[in-house]
């Protein structure tokens, strides 16, 4: 190409370019079918239109399209070859607009550097182009730090390493300290021998750490300034960053930044000031590692100089409010071995003691005075929960054609819809279609130009059923598949619930899509009333009555979704009967007996991650709902056969479809659930509990039974805590509407806890976010029932002095007044300091205080 382009003078590649870009547009529009032919002249006409632009912006726009590159990269030496009759300050030009395009300037850095010495101008150091000079540096031949030595840009690139948004990919890929010929190991290297500024380095190590961002993107960072190795000089010099870091960095981070303050305190060199400071910000962390390192650095510099108590002492006043209570311990015990007979000192701390938890408020008064009592007595206790707020009602379907085509345009072109939007855009379909088909066609028609199965280049490929509304919209435009429909592939399916909800749903759009060109449905029975999916029963017979009196015969589908859908309220049942239709007596049999969940029975047993047999998971069985097994159609038929309870889920789809299906059947859905929960707590899944806010907020009338409430409670033991966090949001909906059974839920943790599918840390952690928002009573009345089986139990499981503490801070916030636990006085009086024992020993006391507080309220007198 180069050889092709030479003779060609300006006039001549102007007139060509437009006909590479006539090439390149045909190309990018090309299907698989001419894979090849695009892999084969992609490169060839990236070099041809290059050659052939006349300004550096216009060059860069075609040297930067992805369309043209293979696997990322251009022809560097044919691209270098076509324009090196370009001026110098044109090529720069070139150069910086490519290294400041951020999708390509990494692939583009050879490119790049080589315009650079071309043109003699300096080297961009973009973010795109760090990686891809760092890239370049590692897989160049040679030892890194031989290659770095030689290369012209090393003192421009080196600093930007640690300035871009996240590591490149070489330094975050190749960072161990101790390897020599890694990055961190080549930096100090050459930091060494002078190549480097040293102090640069350091300053832009601290301050990249000082950015924050998650420890992994840190590790590099922190790898390089353990090479580096500080001085104690240049340490002191860079007191305040490391302040700020212990203040506010990740864990791994501020636990360094602290050992270095703590050389500094040791060596003399950390003011009191400045160590007070530093432990004003430790002491708000929850990491109670660095809390306690932090007291103990505070005890060593006091101890060295009593005379800085006056200083340091106050700050203890942080650590009173710490939520760990043994934290709050030995701040008082600090404060005890050095407060002395400093008035001012003692008062300043007795004004803080509030801060206290009630254990430790008779030692603070002996301590303190009678200023660290309490200056008046609590109010009732009130529990915070989510509020009862009504069930949202669904818009009603769209009023106009235009508001109709606006909405399924809105539907189709999104990656994932509304339920609400999809039900109300698929009724608009069928009600406008009835109307006037016509109409609602010319209109819809550019609203989906860009649909492939309406494109005459691309429809050769619809040869299927659409997905979603596109069916029900296809079927109002006309739009049929062009030619036969494909042999079906035969491909693994899973014979879960979410398979058989799929086909369902695609049963109900083909059968709207059949009313739709036959014009027998004026309408849709099945549109819920209700966001959530559920159908009011008077709406149900109101929308009958409409069909009988225009005599309209109620597609099966529909009618059958409409049940699953519709509220089970008795009070509908005679205006159902009324109705003198065959589906007017069915709805009210299904208002009656026939409309019952399906039962659901527990066993335990599975399959693992692995394929084993194992019995540290519950599987529930669903029983054959037998009216609709009877009468509904084939597609809907499998909802309602009988399920025996899977030990993996393999599928996944939108929760909130799932439950728009079934909304009054929420222990169904639970049980159908169970395994996908269940995976998040022993198979390291995630996800798996994203149905369970939505099953809880459901209804308004499917009760909230056994199998919700254990799928929750296994939620709560989830592995990663985003899912743990959903299932705490569903175990304070269902108590903020009262209907969680917390005796229930206790029975199940219990159950959970001894087969080990939920672990007791993890079961403390999603239990004390739940009492951070203010369930203190709902989370003790949990875990009243749950304590006293892994009390009197064999061992005492990891986690499990988290599990008292939580239960100790809600005794002590809700004033739960009840007898003591079994199994908690003799842990309490156990020998030794463990946690477990501590806090054995504080709900002990909070039990016993809150029921000399109650006794005392009902006294006579």
């Amino acid at each position: 190409m180069p050889a092709l382009v030479a003779p060609l003078d300006r006039a001549r590649r102007r007139d060509l370019l437009a006909a590479l870009k006539e090439l390149r547009g045909d190309l990018r529009a090309s299907g698989w079918d001419r894979w090849d032919e695009r892999v084969r002249v992609s490169p060839a006409l990236l070099v041809a239109g290059a050659a052939c632009q006349t300004g550096a912006a216009a060059a860069a726009s075609w040297i930067g399209g992805r369309d043209m590159r293979l696997r990322g990269r251009v022809p560097v030496r044919e691209l270098v070859e076509v324009l090196e009759d370009r001026t110098p300050r044109w090529l720069g030009d070139l150069a910086h607009r490519l290294a400041a395009r951020a999708s390509t300037a990494r692939d583009d850095y050879p490119l790049v550097r080589e315009l650079v010495r071309r043109a003699g101008c300096p080297m961009p150091t973009a973010d795109g182009c760090v990686d891809g000079w760092a890239t370049e540096a590692w897989t160049e031949r040679g030892r890194l730090t031989d290659v770095l030595r030689r290369d012209p840009h090393l003192t421009a690139f080196a600093p930007r390493l640690f300035e871009t948004p996240e590591p490149v990919a070489s330094l975050a890929a190749h960072h161990e300290p101790g390897a020599p010929e890694q990055w961190p190991g080549a930096l100090a290297a050459l930091a060494a021998e002078g190549r480097l500024d040293r102090a640069v380095l350091l300053d832009a190590c601290t301050a990249r750490l000082l950015r924050g961002g998650p420890v992994l993107q840190l590790k590099p960072y922190r790898a390089v300034l353990e090479s580096l190795r500080p001085t104690p000089e240049e340490e002191r010099e860079r007191t305040a960053d490391w302040i700020a870091l212990t203040a506010d960095a990740p864990s791994p981070v501020a636990g360094q930044a602290q050992e270095v303050l703590a050389r500094l305190a040791a060596a003399g060199q950390l003011a009191p000031a400045r160590l007070a400071e530093m432990s004003a910000g430790v002491f708000f962390r929850p990491e109670k590692k660095l809390v306690r390192a932090q007291l103990t650095l505070l005890g060593r510099a006091l101890a060295r100089d009593p005379g800085t108590a006056s200083v340091l002492l106050p700050v203890l006043g942080e650590a009173f409010g710490h939520p760990d209570t043994d934290v709050q311990e030995r701040a008082l015990k600090l404060a005890a071995a050095h407060l002395g007979d400093d008035g001012d000192l003692r008062a300043r701390l007795a004004g803080l003691a509030h801060l206290l938890s009630p254990v430790h408020r008779a030692r603070a008064v002996a301590l303190l005075g009678a200023d660290a009592a309490p200056a008046e007595e609590p109010g009732p206790y009130e529990e915070i929960l989510p509020p009862l707020l009504p069930p949202a009602p669904l818009g009603p379907s769209p009023a106009s054609v235009e508001e109709t085509v606006e909405l399924v345009a809105a539907v189709v072109n999104a990656r994932v819809a509304p339920v609400e939007e999809f039900e109300r855009a698929l009724d608009g379909l069928v009600r406008h279609a009835h109307r006037d088909r016509a109409a609602l066609a010319a209109a819809l028609r550019p609203a989906l130009a860009d649909r492939y199965w309406l494109d005459p280049a691309r429809r050769h490929y619809y040869t299927d059923d659409l997905p979603g509304l596109e069916h029900v919209a296809a079927a109002v435009l006309d739009a049929r598949p062009s030619g036969p429909k494909p042999e079906a592939l035969v491909t693994w399916r899973s014979d879960c619930h979410h398979a058989d909800a799929a086909a369902a749903r695609h049963a109900r759009v083909v059968e709207a899509a059949r009313g739709v060109v036959d014009g027998s449905l004026p309408f849709l029975l099945s549109t819920p009333t209700l966001t959530s999916g559920s159908l009011d029963p008077d709406a149900l017979v109101s929308r009958l009555a409409e069909y009988a009196r225009t005599g309209t015969r109620p597609g099966p589908v529909d009618f059958a979704q409409a049940l699953f859908r519709v509220r089970r309220d008795a009070s509908a049942l005679p205006g159902a009967a009324a109705l003198g239709t065959p589906e007017g007596e069915r709805l009210a049999a299904w208002l009656g007996e026939s409309g019952r969940p399906a039962a659901v029975t527990r066993r335990a047993g599975g399959v693992g991650f692995h394929g084993r047999d194992t019995l540290d998971r519950h599987l529930l069985d669903t029983g054959e709902r037998a009216a609709a097994a009877a009468e509904f159609p084939p597609a809907f038929r499998a909802l309602a056969a009988a399920r025996e309870g899977a030990g993996r889920c393999w599928d996944a789809g939108d929760p909130d479809v799932l439950i728009a299906m079934l909304p009054e059947d929420r222990d169904t859905l639970a049980a159908w659930s169970l395994a996908r929960v269940t995976s998040c707590a022993l198979d390291d899944e995630r996800g798996g509990t994203d149905m369970l806010p939505g099953l809880a907020a459901a209804g308004p009338a499917g009760p909230a039974g056994p199998a919700l409430h254990l799928a929750v409670a296994t939620g709560l033991g989830a592995r990663h805590a985003d899912d743990r966090l959903r299932s705490v949001d569903a175990l304070l909906t269902l108590a903020g509407r009262r209907e969680l059974d917390t005796a229930l839920l206790g029975a199940d943790l219990c159950e959970l806890l001894e087969m080990g599918t939920v672990k007791p840390g993890r079961l403390a952690d999603a239990l004390r976010t739940a009492a951070a928002t203010g369930a203190h009573a709902t989370v003790w009345a949990v875990l009243s029932g749950v304590l006293p089986v892994l009390l009197t139990g064999s061992g005492d499981p990891r986690g499990t002095g988290e599990l008292v503490e939580t239960a100790a801070e809600c005794a002590e916030q809700s004033r739960a007044v009840a007898e003591p636990l079994a199994g908690l006085e003799a842990v309490a009086a156990r020998p030794g300091r463990s946690r477990l024992v501590t806090q054995a020993a504080r709900l002990r006391d909070a039990l016993r205080r809150n029921r000399e507080a109650a006794a005392t309220a009902v006294a006579p007198g």
